[in-house]
């Protein structure tokens, strides 16, 4: 056998030259390509390593060596990695052709042909698991510089709204005390009572941009708060919304259920929940209803508000509670993720069901110890 091997290196190193040059015309090879050059001297290493194999079966080390460098400058090239699988089983098909006109017989090549066949196969898999391997770090990198940049611009826009929204605050709530001195010198007086309905909106919706802000949403003293009470004033407060909308309400909360926390922060949450639903009833074009109700379980209450509005898909369920995520034409995007972080911030959570017959926002808030003996 070692007479035969070396008959067959001596017979490729006598025809090196036009086995590179087919290789080489018949390779797919870009004119920006960074490597161009090197992709010439890695098809003369890969060259080298057969020779080598021919006589002694090659290491590990030693194919993973020049695949691991041919990856490397495949994802530097920014090269797609089809056509560096097709360039490198050109250049097996180039070998094993001159390889079978070497003269020697058939049952003496075969086993050679088995190795080349095998040394290509294995360069090929590390080459091609490597470039993978790389191209995904990249991805990840990115991802992970998009999230942090994202965040960043939250934090700054954050800081932004909060310095305006205070900036608007002022003369808002000058104007709202004015105008209660107003019902009270002339409660007769037409069109107050939807100036002072519209003012309170205003200054809800300036509360959301304010929530934005870390600081906002850190300490705020806590109370116990009678919710059947809380509906009752919230649904009295949007009273005017709910009839323009032509939308039914009912309320079913027990009287004697009591929950702790901030009782402006939880208001908030469920005004935005039930404004929303009004928003989304507007679709409708049959009875239009919100129902309200709660129910006590392992310690928590479960609060869910619901209506019989059209479904949200499900892919819309994961991002609504994403910062500026939004489906409304001039909406924020931000009503529900203050929701979300408010609940949080009282050891509970928040989540949405939605089917053909109704959607369901859920609030999940633990009870005062001796509420949920």
């Amino acid at each position: 056998m070692a007479g035969t091997s070396d008959r067959l290196i001596s017979f490729l190193d006598d025809h090196s030259d036009e086995f590179l040059h087919n290789w080489r015309e018949k390779s797919v090879i870009a004119e920006n390509d960074i490597y161009k050059e090197e992709v010439l001297q890695n098809g003369l290493r890969m060259f080298q390593l057969v020779k080598r194999a021919i006589v002694n079966p090659l290491s590990e080390d030693e194919i993973t060596a020049l695949a691991y460098k041919t990856a490397r400058e495949r994802v530097q090239a920014n090269v797609n990695i089809s056509d560096f699988v097709y360039n490198v089983n050109i250049g097996k098909s180039e070998i094993i052709k001159w390889v079978s006109r070497s003269g020697i017989e058939w049952t003496e090549l075969q086993s050679y042909l088995e190795q080349i066949n095998s040394l290509f196969d294995r360069f090929s898999y590390l080459a091609v698991r490597k470039y993978t391997e790389i191209r995904e770090e990249q991805l990840q990198e990115k991802e992970l510089y998009i999230d942090q940049t994202h965040k960043e611009r939250l934090t700054i826009l954050g800081q932004m709204s909060s310095s305006f929204v205070h900036e608007f605050r002022n003369p808002l709530t000058s104007i709202i005390g004015f105008t209660k001195l107003l019902q009270n010198d002339y409660p007769d007086l037409p069109y107050l009572d939807i100036m002072q309905h519209e003012l309170d909106q205003l200054n809800y919706r300036i509360s959301q941009f304010l929530h934005v802000s870390r600081k906002e949403i850190i300490d705020s003293k806590r109370e116990e708060i009678d919710l059947s009470r809380l509906f009752n004033e919230l649904i009295e407060f949007l009273y005017p919304s709910l009839l323009a909308g032509e939308v039914l309400t009912s309320v079913n909360i027990d009287a004697d259920v009591k929950i702790s926390g901030n009782k402006d922060e939880l208001r908030q949450v469920f005004l935005n929940l039930i404004m929303n639903s009004i928003d989304a009833l507007q679709q409708v074009e049959d009875e239009r209803e919100i129902s309200i109700e709660t129910i006590i379980k392992n310690g928590h209450l479960n609060l869910s508000i619901s209506n019989n509005g059209p479904q949200i898909q499900v892919d819309t369920i994961k991002a609504i509670f994403e910062p500026f995520y939004t489906t409304k034409e001039l909406g924020t995007g931000i009503g529900l993720f203050i929701c979300k972080k408010l609940i949080e911030k009282h050891g509970g959570d928040i989540y949405c069901d939605s089917s053909e017959e109704k959607t369901t926002f859920t609030v999940r808030i633990p009870l005062p110890q001796a509420a949920s003996i």
